[in-house]
């Protein structure tokens, strides 16, 4: 005892000195610094981990929701050309979309599931794919595997959804995901059952040895670029167009802000402070030419007082002001008061889409807050359009008989090697999905199916 009592009183002397309590102090600090070091580690992992959850997870939504747009373009086409497009990018979205699933931190009975779904629409898309390059339309059977594949794809797609707001609300962690997945995936897709498949077991076996984003707004970008017209123009001379678009009366000050030499078109670039006002505006001017290729400015908008009629008619009057005559509306879009319309020019009651145009329009007052017309600028000209070489009965014969059509009218279309081709525009209608399907009105071939989406919101295109 007497030895132990002298060793705690030896250590208590040490713990006096001041030198010894220094080094433990040092010691306490250390510890502490490299547990916050530590800790800050984890939380920078843990959020980078999120971050890559999250990419994943929004990147599968985005191709799931590709899947059933063209799933449903699937079902229309009555052409085998336009199925092999169509069902090679049905294969093609479902592949991706099975990749990011693949990325998500869930291991569960449940994703298999829809693992499951996701490989055997691809792989059942792929096999029609190559019936459809042999030159063979579809069976009926097919077209009712496609229907079915559909509905549980929109199934998905609304359950990836309900997730995707309930992550975004906080109402789901992708820690909880982890740990709780069987509860909570398996309530989600609960309808997307292994049964659901059976029907379509022959039909893979048959093909065993197979394995394999406004209408028309990504337009053609030509280097020719047919509406920009006119000679080059300096500086100054942009900077008064641009004053005279806005309303020299509504300007206080405009100032270059650049030369946008990188771009589609060539431009000069300025910001206008409005008087009276405390916004500014910014506006591009081509330098070939003159002309005016973009303008936006931003507002709050309180309450909509004009109907979508009155803002299309201001649209298409504010055009014909600044030179842009026989302008068609044709999808738009409203969000916080503010409508976003695209615009095709009408030539011979031909509709040229190529020659596009985009306004923002404020739902209070009707103002025009913005502008885009680089489709208009790269496409526009006269067109030699010539007289149909098949009618209209004739072209709509290979439309799909379920097709319950609505109306009707001609259209020129861009397509993806930058060309334009004439066409019937037949929109119609099949359940409760509406569609505009255009036929070459030359050859009779179908040349484009497009998926028409009615929001509360506004009206476009897949």
């Amino acid at each position: 005892m007497a030895r132990i009592k002298n060793k705690l009183i030896d250590w208590k002397d040490r713990l006096e000195d001041r030198h010894m309590l220094s080094i433990i102090v040092v010691l306490v600090a250390a510890l502490a610094i490299l547990g916050i070091y530590t800790y800050k580690k984890q939380m920078e992992y843990r959020q980078l981990s999120e971050n890559a959850y999250n990419m994943a997870f929004f990147e599968l939504v985005d191709y799931v929701q590709n899947v059933e747009t063209y799933l449903a373009k699937a079902i229309i086409s009555s052409s085998p050309e336009q199925g092999v497009e169509t069902l090679t990018n049905v294969w093609r979205e479902a592949n991706l979309a099975g990749a990011y699933l693949a990325q998500l931190p869930i291991n569960t009975h449940e994703l298999e599931k829809t693992a499951k779904f996701l490989n055997q629409v691809s792989d059942y898309s792929y096999s029609l794919s190559r019936k459809n390059i042999n030159g063979q339309k579809l069976s009926e059977k097919d077209l009712k595997n496609l229907e079915e594949l559909h509905e549980y794809s929109t199934g998905l797609e609304n359950t990836l959804n309900q997730l995707s707001a309930d992550m975004n609300e906080g109402r789901i962690k992708w820690g909880e995901l982890t740990k709780k997945g069987n509860q909570i995936f398996a309530k989600q897709v609960s309808n997307i059952s292994k049964d659901s498949f059976s029907n379509l077991e022959e039909n893979f076996h048959e093909y065993s040895g197979l394995i394999y984003d406004g209408a028309f707004s990504e337009h053609i970008t030509s280097s020719s670029k047919k509406g920009l017209t006119g000679e080059k123009i300096n500086e100054e001379k942009a900077k008064q167009i641009a004053s005279d678009f806005i309303g020299n009366e509504k300007i206080e000050q405009i100032q270059l802000s650049g030369k946008n030499e990188n771009g589609n078109i060539v431009s000069y670039d300025f910001n206008a402070k409005f008087k009276n006002e405390d916004r500014t505006i910014t506006i591009s001017v081509s330098e070939k030419g003159g002309h005016i290729v973009y303008m936006n400015t931003d507002r709050e908008i309180l309450q909509d007082t004009i109907s979508q009629e009155e803002a299309d008619e201001r649209g298409k009057e504010f055009l014909e002001q600044k030179g842009f005559k026989n302008m068609k509306e044709t999808y738009y879009l409203k969000q916080n008061g503010i409508v976003t319309i695209n615009y095709a020019y009408l030539q011979d009651n031909v509709t040229i889409y190529p020659d596009l145009i985009k306004l923002k329009i404020a739902l209070d007052d009707g103002e025009i807050l913005g502008i885009e017309t680089s489709g208009y600028l790269n496409s526009h000209m006269t067109r030699d359009i010539k007289q149909p070489k098949i009618s209209k009965e004739k072209a709509s014969e290979n439309l799909n008989k379920k097709l319950e059509i609505k109306s009707e009218g001609l259209a020129i279309i861009p397509t993806e090697w930058q060309t334009e081709v004439f066409c019937y525009e037949f929109k119609g209608k099949i359940e409760n999905m509406d569609f505009l399907v255009y036929v070459n009105a030359e050859t009779g071939k179908e040349e484009d199916i497009l998926l028409i989406v009615n929001t509360p919101n506004g009206t476009l295109t897949h």
